[in-house]
């Protein structure tokens, strides 16, 4: 059994199918139309394999949910591109103290940056500009090709994370600094 080969699958199928994805749609923080079209995806991606005539309902009510339950998954671990950024605590109206490590931690990290070795500096100091460059861009004002990016980044923070590793204390057992 195939959808292209019973097209009557779309019109048994279609109100139930509108009816469960509006019920669970809310819940989940999805349209419910986006419920539907991945509903549908699903049933594409079983191909020949369609659910009997007596279990069409219940298979459709479980993928509605599942898809309903990956919405909600998907939702807790992605951040929306161009929202309000993060506030730091001089933001929160937090207590000066607050602002004066906050501030205290970028020396750091800065001063830390201009002592690698190499092009790193430059690269790190590009990726860490608050103009938010492309890679093509980087690459451009860099003169090095867009490829080499990835590779010569990740040198540079695994050489920064040992470099600041054998300055920060390391905590011993009870949260003890040794």
């Amino acid at each position: 059994m195939d959808l292209i080969q019973e097209p009557h699958l779309l019109g048994e199928l279609g109100p139930l199918l509108s009816a469960e994805a509006a019920a669970e749609a809310p819940a989940a923080g999805v349209e419910a139309a986006d419920l539907e079209q991945a509903v549908w995806v699903r049933l594409l991606e079983r191909g020949p394999r369609v659910p009997d005539p007596t279990g069409r309902a219940r298979w459709l009510r479980r993928a509605v949910r599942a898809e309903a339950r990956l919405a909600r998954r998907r939702a807790r671990h992605e951040v929306p591109y161009g929202g309000r950024p993060a506030p730091t605590p001089a933001d929160a109206g937090g207590e000066p103290e607050d602002a004066l490590l906050h501030g205290e931690e970028n020396r750091a990290l800065r001063s830390a940056v201009a002592r690698l070795p190499g092009r790193c500096p430059e690269l790190l100091a590009a990726l860490l500009s608050p103009r938010d460059l492309t890679y093509r861009e980087i690459a451009g004002e860099l003169g090095i090709s867009q490829g080499s990016l990835g590779p010569v980044r990740s040198r540079c923070l695994g050489c920064l994370r040992r470099m600041l590793a054998s300055e920060v204390a390391v905590p011993g057992p009870w949260g003890k600094e040794r």
